[in-house]
C-alpha cells in the first residue's frame, strides 16, 4: 500500500512522515539519493553504468510531500519526491546547497531587539534568500519587551511586514498567529533570537527546549539542532529551524540580488543600461535615488557586500 505525505523531521536515523493521522518512521529508496548514468545494451536497453551518491543537492528536506510504500508498526519508505512548490535554502558545505525547508507559503525571518543585538545586514541575507525563491518574508522583531523595534523601522516603508513581539509577555503573538494561521510557514534567524519560544507561545503545550544567550559572547545559543515541522491548533503548519551564526547565499548573479532588494525594483527601469548593477555605471537610477535620500545608504551598502 502507498501513501503520499509530508516530511516532519530528518535526521541520520531516518525521516518521520505525516501519512494522514499517523507518523511513520521512514528510510529513503535507495535510487532517491543516486545520480546515475546509462549506456545503451546491444539490444538497445539502457544499462547503468555508473551510479553516485548526490552531492550538490538535498534529496530530502522538512516539508517535501513524498509517495511512502507503508510497512509494519508504522514504518514505510519513501518511494517518490513529489515536485517542490518553493524552497528555502542556503549554500552548505563546500558551497553545496543546503535545503533547509520546502514547500512553504511564507517565511518568519525572526530577529532580536536586543540580547542579541540586531545585525541588519544578516537580515538583508536572509530577505534576499527568501526573495530569491520567491517566498514571502515577514519579519518578526522578538524581544520587544528588552528594547524598542527602532533598527527595523526601516523595513516598514519596502511593502514587508514587520511584527513587534515579546514571547515573554505576550506582545504581538495574536497577530504573528494570525498571519500564521493556514498557512505552511517557517521560522529562520540566527541563535538566540527566541525562535523556539515564540512556537511556544504560540502553541501552548508544545514545550520546544530554548536556552539563554550567552553573558561572555552574547551570542545565541544553539537548542534547535534539526528542523521540525509544527502543526498549529488554529490550522497550518510552521517548521522551527536551527539558528544559523552563519548564512551564505547560493550563488546569485548582480542582476539576480538587485532584483531581491524591493527599492530597487521601483526605479532600475529607468537605468540607463539594462544591465546596469548600480556600482560605477552612469546614468543610474538607483544611485541617483540614493542622492536623493530616497534610498538607505545602509540598505544600498548591504547590497554591494552581498556583490562581493
Amino acid at each position: 500500500m502507498t501513501a503520499e505525505g509530508v516530511v516532519l523531521r530528518a535526521s541520520r536515523a531516518g525521516y518521520a512522515v505525516q501519512v494522514e493521522a499517523l507518523v511513520v518512521h521512514c528510510t529513503v529508496k535507495g535510487n532517491l539519493t543516486k545520480d546515475f548514468e546509462y549506456t545503451m545494451g546491444p539490444t538497445g536497453a539502457r544499462r547503468v553504468l555508473r551510479a553516485r551518491r548526490h552531492i550538490a543537492r538535498d534529496t530530502l528536506a522538512v516539508g517535501d510531500r513524498v509517495r511512502v510504500e507503508m510497512g509494519p508498526k508504522g514504518h514505510g519508505v519513501i518511494l517518490e519526491v513529489l515536485p517542490r512548490t518553493s524552497r528555502f535554502s542556503r549554500a552548505g558545505f563546500r558551497g553545496h546547497e543546503h535545503t533547509v525547508v520546502c514547500n512553504l507559503d511564507l517565511i518568519a525571518i525572526v530577529f532580536a531587539c536586543a540580547h542579541p543585538n540586531p545585525d541588519l545586514w544578516k537580515l538583508d541575507r536572509f530577505l534576499v534568500a527568501a526573495e530569491a525563491e520567491g517566498l514571502r518574508p515577514v519579519i518578526v522583531a522578538n524581544k520587544v519587551d528588552l528594547a524598542p523595534p527602532d533598527p527595523f523601522v526601516e523595513y516598514t516603508g519596502l511593502d514587508y511586514v514587520t511584527i513587534a513581539t515579546s514571547a515573554r509577555t505576550g506582545i504581538g503573538i495574536a497577530r504573528l498567529l494570525d498571519v500564521l494561521a493556514g498557512r505552511i510557514s517557517a521560522f529562520v534567524g540566527p541563535s538566540g533570537v527566541g525562535k523556539s519560544s515564540l512556537l511556544n507561545a504560540l502553541e501552548p503545550g508544545l514545550e520546544l527546549r530554548t536556552a539563554d544567550v550567552g553573558h561572555v559572547t552574547h551570542k545565541g545559543r544553539h537548542t534547535t539542532t534539526s528542523a521540525q515541522l509544527i502543526a498549529l491548533r488554529h490550522g497550518g503548519w510552521v517548521a522551527d529551524t536551527p539558528g544559523l551564526r552563519q548564512f551564505d547565499l547560493l550563488n546569485l548573479a548582480p542582476e539576480e540580488i538587485a532584483d531581491c532588494f524591493p527599492e530597487f525594483r521601483r526605479v532600475e527601469e529607468r537605468c540607463r543600461f539594462d544591465d546596469c548593477i548600480h556600482v560605477a555605471e552612469p546614468g543610474c537610477a538607483i544611485k541617483a535615488a540614493l542622492d536623493r535620500d530616497e534610498i538607505s545608504r545602509r540598505r544600498y551598502e548591504s547590497y554591494l557586500a552581498l556583490l562581493a
